[in-house]
């Protein structure tokens, strides 16, 4: 099929690149010449695993191709995909300006039937604004094309987007076009032989299901890490509580892992979308704003276990980092909690060696030069000079690491994990002091409860927040 996708972020570039990589014949259109340029050369501006190969193949074979001429690509297509981003306004809700600047230049540059799919998160109604923009610039013209808009929501997790988007669970598709039915069907033959995963509903459901379905999976986070911050309160080891929880298939252990709080593009964008969406339509969201609030105040986790270590001391302190990424398989650092530590330690007058396998770059284009942060070669590198260690990301190379030589290097015998990746019991017999999420007397100082350790330093809860 003739494939046309606006926008080549992330989005963009994965759906682009599985098509092309089955022979359908896709242009991805693109504002920025330099970025238009590198992808033609097969440079690919993201990682994710896989991705770069598939572009570079459909570039030899001729089915993929990059460009800024609008025009041309509206021709080309049978369909045209929507992939831009959109990002949130100040009251959360998605700002939908790209997407509607697609629309109008279709509008503008169309000479007959086209499907247009909204490949982009969208909120409920958003169909009904692309076909209006469309229908206006077909108006301006003085022309009548048939058209039709779709929504094709994308479900792909950085790290795994190619296994996502070839391997798919479901393929969700909102229109009540049996044409658009009858070329869905066509374009997904490849993904959907073991059985047939698409499932078709009206469009405002299908813009409501991608909004819904991130809304469950951060749902699912959030309650993990308010029962691990209640475990520590009790006297409970999370982990033990989350195999207790897992083992039931009602529940089963997808997303039940506790940690230092989710980031990245999707979750806490679509949540707050999703909670003005809700307002927007009279309705008060109360557990997606809670959902919110426990992860905002989880990102605060592994900053108050150091402060109350340390007694509210750090300046001078030197932080061993592992992991800058918001999660493994991905260079991605938006709403990263790595950012939110190193910022609060910042504040306090620590100073930062980090390692990460793949975000290193971002983080320098984020913070660049600063005298109390040093990127670093390796996860050993990382180490040296430093007096604790923190791991707020799970990459596998962070999984077994030397414990021997992180006790000699470190000046303090102690490891701040983010992400549960230890056996303290292990720690425990190395000599290494060990403070986790959700877990309890795995240190030769006892456990660390935020609340009442913080209150032991001496210092108001006042104070402490302004420093947050």
């Amino acid at each position: 099929m003739q494939i046309t996708i606006f926008g080549s972020g992330y989005v963009g570039l994965v759906t682009g690149a599985c098509f092309a990589n089955v022979g359908n014949q896709v242009v991805c259109v693109d504002i920025d010449q330099d970025k238009i340029d590198a992808l033609n050369a097969g440079h690919v501006p993201i990682y994710e695993p896989g991705l770069e190969n598939y572009i570079s193949e459909s570039l030899a074979d001729g089915n993929l191709k990059f460009t800024r001429d609008a025009a041309m690509a509206v021709q080309h297509a049978e369909m045209i995909f929507i992939g831009v981003g959109t990002p949130p306004n100040e009251d959360g809700s998605a700002d939908l300006q790209y997407v509607l600047n697609v629309a109008n230049t279709i509008g503008e540059h169309m000479q007959d039937f086209k499907v247009i799919v909204n490949k982009s998160t969208v909120p409920v109604g958003t169909a009904d604004k692309v076909t209006q923009t469309i229908k206006a610039a077909l108006d301006k013209r003085n022309v009548d094309f048939d058209f039709s808009v779709a929504s094709n929501p994308e479900f792909l997790k950085e790290g795994a987007a190619i296994s996502d988007f070839t391997r798919p669970d479901r393929i969700i598709v909102g229109t009540d076009n049996p044409r658009v039915e009858e070329m869905m069907h066509e374009l997904y033959a490849p993904y959907n032989r073991q059985r047939d995963k698409l499932i078709f509903m009206d469009v405002r459901s299908a813009e409501l299901t991608k909004y819904a379905a991130n809304s469950m999976l951060a749902t699912k986070i959030s309650f993990i890490n308010e029962i691990a911050n209640i475990a520590e309160c009790v006297g409970a080891d999370i982990e033990q509580v989350r195999i207790g929880m897992g083992s039931d298939p009602r529940i089963g252990y997808s997303f039940i892992y506790p940690g230092c709080g989710f980031g990245g593009s999707c979750f806490p964008k679509d949540l707050r979308a999703m909670e003005a969406t809700a307002v927007n339509a009279g309705y008060q969201p109360q557990l997606l704003s809670a959902v919110t609030n426990v992860n905002d105040q989880q990102k605060d986790r592994l900053f108050k276990k150091i402060f109350a270590y340390f007694k509210g001391d750090l300046k001078g302190k030197t932080v061993a980092l592992w992991g800058l990424a918001f999660k493994p398989g991905t260079d991605d650092m938006r709403e990263a909690p790595s950012r939110f530590l190193m910022e609060a330690l910042w504040e306090q007058g620590a100073l930062v060696r980090a390692y990460d396998p793949h975000a290193m770059d971002a983080t320098q284009d984020i913070y660049g030069v600063r005298d109390d942060l040093m990127l670093c070669g390796t996860k050993e590198a990382a180490l040296v000079g430093a007096d604790i260690l923190v791991v707020c990301t799970e990459w596998k190379p962070f999984w077994s690491p030397d414990f021997s030589h992180i006790k000699q290097t470190l000046s303090y015998p102690v490891i701040f994990d983010g992400r549960n990746l230890y056996d303290p019991t292990r720690l425990q017999e190395q000599g290494i002091q060990y403070f986790a999420i959700g877990r309890r007397n795995f240190s030769q100082q006892g456990d660390i409860a935020p609340t009442s350790e913080i209150e032991k330093t001496g210092l108001e809860k006042s104070t402490l927040e302004e420093t947050l």
